[in-house]
């Protein structure tokens, strides 16, 4: 072969000032090189003459391989984007790893059969306890394996955490508690975001009038039950009285001396004070007559009924849902939970007509000559708060009458202290709608923190609310009952497990609870009201939004004759 020569080389390069190979306009675009890709993609080189074929570097594959392409070939250009992914400075693709060493794809617990995990959400780096994204595991008897915990939910079932793609499942419609009439006229809309920002400090309240009398708490319920031996909750036949307020003659008395601007029960008040965690509908009655408001409620409202896991991540279905354990309906809990409350507060204190603690005036609601049932012990205070602003030009006071339960000496110092007592009812801890709530029999002694926790999670707003009209009244303590089934499929006949006693004050702060904010809401809505012209207007929880919605309603509504028909309508819906 003859030999090139310098001049021949020179001779055949283009005569124009470029280089390289001769540039044709069919991959140009304006004037300039272009090759598709997805905007997704990282720029990371121009040009990769080593392209990877379609198994990947490492020449596997496999099934994420494939959806990886499957997926990219949706975006234009995607076939071609390889050509721009980033790879990193090393090539590690020839390295591999010479171990001879066996591995076991079993791991053991810390005792025979541990495989409860609990998922922790602490502050602690990625493998210290309870950090982010850390498992924990947790020993147990017997074969557990598969058994999830997740603080986000409750326990789910066989090798499934609660909250595994929950966010497919449709969302839940609830009813409304009251049928919204066509001449009803919504006059304003509150998220719940909003309400939750609201702040306004008040005073502790002082005390105007107290009513009735109480009886001595009968401290044995404090101590644990012998082992075997459960204390039965007995039907305590007992003339207790929830008078609205409009309804309630002290209060009346108190409109017509002009002692406050408005008026409410603390049953009331402490609905509205917790709204932001309410989840089930409610409505309340605001009356505007004259400068006064008054906030009252419906016969038979839900107001009155003591909810049972309302909070809960997986709240008890209704029959609609696909329920088909009709004891554990919504509504059939929450019946069951008034029942026991009503009874177990008569129950745990030592009825005696000798030493027991006298109100200053007897209960305004007993009448002897009607009622053949002996009074309950229950003490009404009429107690006053400020909600004045120093913008204010008058005061804006309110009056609510509060309720206590019981009292008993204190250990060291022989003082009385007022009481409320209220009880936490346990359904079936393995049944829907249970909230992931440990097993009371075995747990309530040796863990009562985490029970108390998961109700805290699973309750928030009964709590909340029991919390609120405790401080409200100005109890010392406030007595929580733990009550459960005697058996799961029968929920006439229940137990006693345990009574513990809290500071009111410090179990808000264990709940982050803001009385404040409670406070805010309330001046809120009456400062709505008060702009409004005299009349009657409901406030109403939406069943499925976080909100509230409020109408103004006619002078008629909720008289006697239509709220009978609404109580029947009612009545039917729960049977059903």
């Amino acid at each position: 072969m003859a030999p090139i020569s310098l001049a021949d080389i020179v001779s055949s390069l283009p005569s124009d000032e470029s280089w390289g190979p001769a540039t044709t306009t069919e991959a140009l675009v304006d004037g300039v090189p272009y090759a598709p890709y997805s905007k997704g993609d990282k720029l990371g080189r121009m040009a990769d003459w080593t392209s990877e074929g379609k198994d990947g570097r490492d020449g596997r594959g496999g099934r994420q391989q494939y959806n990886r392409n499957y997926r990219d070939q949706q975006v234009y250009g995607a076939g071609t984007s390889s050509l721009f992914a980033v790879q990193v400075a090393e090539d590690e693709s020839s390295f591999s790893v010479v171990d001879n060493t066996r591995t076991s794809t079993k791991t053991r617990g810390f005792g025979r059969g541990g495989g409860t995990i609990f998922r922790g959400r602490g502050r602690g780096g990625r493998d210290q306890r309870g950090g982010r994204g850390t498992f924990q595991r947790v020993g147990g008897r017997g074969g557990q394996q598969g058994s999830y915990y997740d603080n986000r939910g409750g326990r789910g079932g066989r090798g499934r955490r609660f909250g595994w793609k929950d966010y497919d499942k449709p969302q839940r419609n609830r009813d409304s508690s009251i049928n919204i009439k066509p001449d009803w006229h919504m006059l304003e809309e509150i998220d719940f975001n909003r309400l939750a920002k609201l702040n306004l400090e008040t005073s502790a309240g002082e005390d105007i009038d107290t009513y009735g009398f109480l009886y001595y708490y009968d401290r044995t319920y404090d101590k644990p039950p012998v082992k075997n031996t459960e204390r039965k909750l007995n039907v305590v036949d007992r003339a207790a009285y929830n008078v609205t307020t409009s309804s309630d003659p002290i209060i009346q008395e108190l409109a017509e001396k002009d002692e406050a601007t408005i008026f409410a029960t603390d049953n009331i008040l402490s609905m509205l004070m917790c709204a932001p965690r309410s989840v089930y509908s409610w409505d309340i009655i605001i009356t505007r007559h004259g400068n006064k408001i008054y906030l009252d409620k419906r016969d038979q409202s839900s107001i009155e009924m003591v909810s049972v896991n309302e909070n809960a991540a997986d709240a008890p279905l209704e029959a609609s849902e696909g329920n088909k354990e009709t004891i554990n309906f919504p509504g059939a809990l929450a019946l069951e939970a008034t029942f026991i409350n009503h009874n177990f507060a008569n129950q745990t204190v030592m009825e005696s007509e000798t030493s027991k603690f006298e109100m200053a005036h007897e209960n305004p609601f007993y009448n002897p000559s009607e009622e053949t049932e002996p009074l309950a012990s229950k003490a009404y205070k009429y107690r006053r708060f400020d909600l004045s602003l120093e913008k204010d030009e008058d005061p804006l006071h309110l009056i609510v009458r509060t309720e206590l339960d019981a009292v008993v000496k204190n250990n060291i110092s022989g003082e009385d202290q007022f009481l409320t007592l209220k009880a936490l009812n346990e359904f079936d801890h393995k049944a829907q709608g249970s909230g992931g709530a440990l097993d009371w029999r075995t747990k309530l002694t040796s863990q009562r923190g985490a029970v108390v926790a998961t109700e805290m999670k699973n309750n928030s707003c009964k709590l909340a609310r029991w919390t609120v009209q405790s401080i409200l009244a100005k109890a010392d303590v406030m007595k929580l009952g733990f009550v459960s089934r005697a058996t799961p499929k029968a929920n006439d006949r229940h137990v006693i497990l345990g009574v513990v006693g809290y500071d009111p004050r410090k179990f808000a702060e264990q709940m982050n609870l803001n009385l404040a904010n409670g406070w805010g809401i309330v001046r809120t809505i009456v400062d709505m009201c008060l702009k409004m012209n005299e009349g009657k207007y409901v406030l109403v929880k939406d069943p499925n939004k976080p909100l509230l919605r409020l109408y103004e309603v006619p002078a008629g509504t909720f008289e006697e004759g239509e709220e009978e028909g609404e109580t029947i309508a009612e009545g039917a819906e729960d049977e059903e």
